[in-house]
């Protein structure tokens, strides 16, 4: 089972950006994948970026370009950089940990992300 703890949400411009961090723990992370889901008002919580053990990467179609989903060298810390970031980019941002076989799911408490002038 992973445990997770989100940092670094909070209030910023248009076009600028923002880093999300996930410190995970656990005795068997490295075999998890490490996924950002966000959750905006009046709307369903959909995945924004996951990364495998192998290292394969998965982005949402909104935000292929502007976001970058790694991980460090422990596999121990997810990060999330957001670039050019728009107002529709608002929503609470959770990191998740899961594996497929036999299925497992960890959330962290979320993090908010509000992008307004």
């Amino acid at each position: 089972q992973a445990q997770l703890v989100e940092t670094g949400g909070g209030l910023v411009q248009p076009g600028g950006s923002l880093r999300l961090s996930c410190a995970a723990s656990g005795n068997i992370v490295s075999t998890y994948i490490f996924g950002w889901y966000r959750q905006a008002p009046g709307k369903q919580r959909e995945l924004v970026a996951n990364i495998a053990p192998n290292g394969f990467l998965n982005y949402a179609d909104s935000v292929k370009g502007r976001f970058t989903i790694s991980t460090d060298n422990a596999r121990s810390t997810i990060y999330l950089q957001m670039n050019s970031l728009k107002p529709e980019d608002t929503a609470v941002y959770y990191c998740n940990a899961k594996k497929l076989s036999p299925f497992t799911s960890s959330w962290g408490q979320g993090t908010q992300v509000t992008v307004s002038s």
